[in-house]
């Protein structure tokens, strides 16, 4: 609204400018001028002041000799000589004075005698024309609201183009879209076996592990045209706007086959139908029942692919799964430890970097990242580089960044009192050395008592290697590590702060999930007892069927306190057993505030 306005107040001054502008050609040019009539202009003739007299029609323009302009105006039907000699003018006086005649210009007459006529009209004209411009445009615009929003890559743009060389790891993924790349380059290979390509690919993954980079890849592989659009972009205001635009969308891919439509974030489009309370989801259920037609109506020879990503599978609408739509499941990992390293390698690219840098050791330090952390960590770290007024980035940024990216800024202003941070280092202190003493945890590789985002203080465990399954000694030993820090506080201070608040919370769900998820309590046994039932239209878990009676959810209850208490007296004696590692350890942080892996094992030794 305010592009348009300040649009309309230029043209209007533009409109003034250039009316100002044709009022100039005839307006004067502010030298004073004096009006006289024919009896003082033959006066001044007789005194011989006159030098110069320019007749324009019946109009003098006199110039006197000292530089004066005058002007005055003859009679129409009279000549000026018979004037000047009715007024008594010497005859002889006239062969003195230059006598030059002027005649009006065509454009100049027309101009000066039809403008002022014209005008008016002119402008109210403009005006109208503008306005009839104004509201075909916007009835344009009404007309397109159900077109689609997809944008296009096009494939010739070598600096939007993206190849499966750009996308680090991923190997599995990157062999099953293969053959959306083969069938897209030669679709006859396939059908001279009878073989169809699947119609749909659905990219299913954690945020930041690349699927929209994934599908821009397969697009660059192919060199096809790439469309792209969000789920959330088809759902409008008004009903059939959605369902107007899925059609619109898919005839725009035909029209340019062989092509990719990529969907983004097909969960906000695709939840499972009859799951909303009321009518609030009409309109984006018959949006969904468009592009479960659209994709049936697909003819085998169509050559679209239609690839989308979402990373909730679990609530999307079943007939967007079966065979003939989306029969095509990939998923996406979080990067492993080598796919880690190639990630970073990329992101380094055209980034100068130190040779103290050691990638491996950046990889080791980063399970659980995704390639989106991943990029956010080089930047980071740039950005650190920069403000450091370095040249190079070098390993000491990298290892900062990453504490930054898994905990948030160091809190400079979150200056601690003597007291609170010996508390915070003997907590911290507490957590490491019960880590460190048990066999199936993973070793500390850095405490510090900086504080960074809302923890005072923090240790940092990391596994040497990838793992995807979790024992159970390793999850009863993880909620010791966890309770080290409120042990430590109680058994040097006699007292307890609420600094353990979040050790207490996360333990206590590790707790019930070995209970009522794992199956590894030894007095409940192997039955899983979490039924919990998502309500879809929010999204999120709002409610709770409990499917076991009042006497199992007290069992579970005593079976939650039990893993806690006896990792508590784990915790506790480990502590009691090595008091003076964990008075050394915590002096040091006292006084360093950051403790390595290696300076820790020194102390602990």
């Amino acid at each position: 609204m305010i592009k348009n306005l300040i649009k309309n107040l230029a043209i209007v001054i533009l409109t003034i400018f250039i009316v100002a502008g044709i009022f100039s050609i005839f307006a004067d040019s502010g030298e004073k001028i004096t009006a006289i009539n024919l009896s003082e202009l033959s006066k001044q003739i007789n005194e011989e002041k006159i030098s110069k007299i320019t007749i324009n029609g019946n109009v003098l323009s006199i110039e006197l000799k000292d530089g004066q302009k005058e002007s005055s105006y003859k009679e129409e039907d009279s000549s000026l000589t018979d004037s000047f000699k009715n007024l008594g003018v010497d005859s002889t006086k006239l062969q003195n004075i230059n006598f030059q005649v002027e005649e009006i210009s065509g454009w100049k007459f027309w101009l000066g005698s039809l403008l002022p006529i014209l005008l008016p009209f002119l402008l109210i004209g403009g005006f109208i024309w503008y306005m009839m411009k104004q509201a075909q445009r916007g009835s344009g615009q009404a007309f397109g609201f159900t077109k689609s929003l997809a944008r296009m890559v096009n494939p010739q743009q070598k600096s939007k183009k993206t190849k499966f060389k750009d996308v680090a790891g991923l190997k599995e993924a990157k062999e099953e879209l293969n053959e959306v790349v083969e069938f897209l380059k030669q679709p006859e290979k396939f059908k001279a076996l009878g073989a169809k390509i699947p119609k749909g690919v659905l990219l299913i993954g954690p945020p930041g592990t690349g699927k929209t980079l994934l599908a821009r890849a397969v697009s660059g592989e192919a060199g096809v045209p790439f469309f792209h659009i969000s789920g959330s972009e088809f759902v409008e205001l008004f009903v059939g706007v959605g369902a107007s635009r899925v059609r619109d969308t898919f005839q725009t891919a035909k029209r340019s086959a062989p092509a990719i439509l990529f969907i983004d974030e097909l969960d906000a489009i695709g939840r499972h139908r009859g799951a909303g309370l009321g009518g609030g989801h009409d309109e984006r259920e018959q949006t969904l029942n468009q592009i479960l037609v659209e994709m049936d109506g697909f003819e085998p020879d169509a050559r679209v692919i239609v690839i989308s990503a979402t990373n909730r599978p679990d609530i999307l609408d079943p007939a967007l799964l079966r065979p003939g739509r989306f029969d095509r499941r990939i998923i996406l990992d979080e990067p492993d430890i080598n796919d880690r390293q190639e990630i970073l390698q990329i992101h380094m690219e055209g980034k100068p970097i130190d040779s103290t840098v050691d990638l491996r050791q950046i990889a080791e330090r980063t399970p659980g990242f995704s390639g989106a952390d991943l990029a956010n960590l080089i930047n980071e770290s740039a950005i650190l580089t920069a403000r450091k007024n370095k040249k190079e980035i070098s390993h000491d940024e990298l290892l900062e960044s990453i504490d930054k990216v898994m905990l948030g800024p160091e809190r400079k202003s979150h200056i601690l009192s003597l007291k609170e941070k010996k508390i915070a280092a003997y907590h911290e202190a507490g957590h490491a050395l019960v880590n460190a003493s048990l066999p199936h945890t993973d070793p500390v590789r850095k405490i510090s008592i900086i504080s960074r985002g809302r923890a005072a203080g923090y240790t940092l465990k990391l596994p040497t290697e990838d793992r995807h399954l979790h024992s159970r000694s390793e999850l009863v030993e993880d909620l010791s590590t966890m309770l080290g820090g409120y042990a430590a506080e109680e058994l040097i201070f006699n007292e307890l702060t609420t600094g353990a608040s979040n050790d207490l919370k996360q333990s206590s769900d590790l707790a019930r999930k070995l209970v009522t998820k794992f199956g590894m309590s030894s007095s409940l046994g192997p039955v899983a007892f979490d039924d919990r039932e998502e309500m879809v239209f929010l999204g999120r878990e709002i409610a709770e069927d409990r499917r076991y009676s009042e006497t199992t959810a007290t069992k579970i209850d005593d079976e939650v306190m039990k893993f806690i208490k006896d990792a508590y007296k784990i915790a506790m004696q480990i502590l009691k057993d090595n008091k003076p590692k964990l008075d050394k350890v915590a002096k040091t942080l006292i006084e360093k505030e950051t403790i390595e892996r290696e300076e820790f094992e020194q102390l602990i030794k």
